[in-house]
């Protein structure tokens, strides 16, 4: 009952390679944004903060619905990007891309509230060292920091590889090229006898996610541990 098979092992597959992907390409951007929002008061900021969440309280099906018309083939975007061999519509990159932006909001948000915990007076006493603004980040802000932007990566991950709505609308669900676990668990449902694949595939599901969790809340205590060592 428990023996994947290979259409199986290639969904797993794909799963993890777009998530992986999808957080990989968010963590650059979603730190900056962060430590943007965390450290810095400017014009747009409640603006830069709304839209970043904004995946959060859009319906799914809303976000991959704008992700086909901007990155589509006849979308704004889509038809800049297919020249120089940049295709999302219809491929794992744009299921990639749909679980990226659905993963950045919570992936912003730990990263932040790891960025908010690290006492500022740390980094002024840097700068009254000559340290420059780089310098102090990537020696002082960032390592403290990490074990939040570990946890900030690992939630992101597991929103990516649960990521259904905007994937579906998007890519459509494409066997072999776009029908990640939660695609497929969907397809399962409504087939006569797939009881048994849509069991296996569910605890795989669950199993990742409440590992994620852990490791999630592990990073939490590791960075409130960390900051607190330095008060």
């Amino acid at each position: 009952m428990f023996a994947l098979s290979p259409e199986e092992l290639q969904i797993i597959g794909l799963s993890m390679k777009v998530a992986l992907t999808a957080t990989l390409f968010s963590l650059p951007p979603g730190i900056a944004i962060a430590y943007l929002l965390s450290r810095y008061s400017f014009p747009g900021k409640a603006l830069l903060s709304g839209l970043t969440h904004l995946p959060l309280i859009l319906p799914p099906v809303v976000t991959g619905y704008a992700l086909l018309m901007l990155f589509g083939r006849s979308g704004t975007l889509g038809k800049l990007l297919e020249p120089i061999g940049i295709v999302f519509a219809f491929d794992w990159t744009g299921a990639a891309l749909a679980a990226a932006v659905m993963g950045f909001p919570l992936l912003v948000r730990a990263v932040r509230l790891s960025f908010d915990m690290v006492d500022p007076r740390i980094e002024q006493a840097a700068e009254t060292l000559g340290a420059r603004p780089v310098v102090r980040f990537l020696t002082i802000t960032l390592p403290l920091a990490l074990p939040g932007v570990a946890a900030g990566a690992v939630l992101g991950f597991a929103k990516a590889l649960g990521e259904f709505g905007a994937t579906i609308t998007f890519v459509a669900s494409i066997p072999g090229e776009t029908r990640t676990l939660p695609l497929a668990i969907y397809s399962l449902l409504q087939a006569p006898d797939g009881a048994a694949a849509l069991l296996r595939l569910v605890l795989i599901s669950v199993g990742v996610s409440i590992g994620a969790l852990v490791l999630s809340e592990w990073g939490a205590r590791s960075v409130a541990r960390r900051v607190g060592g330095m008060r």
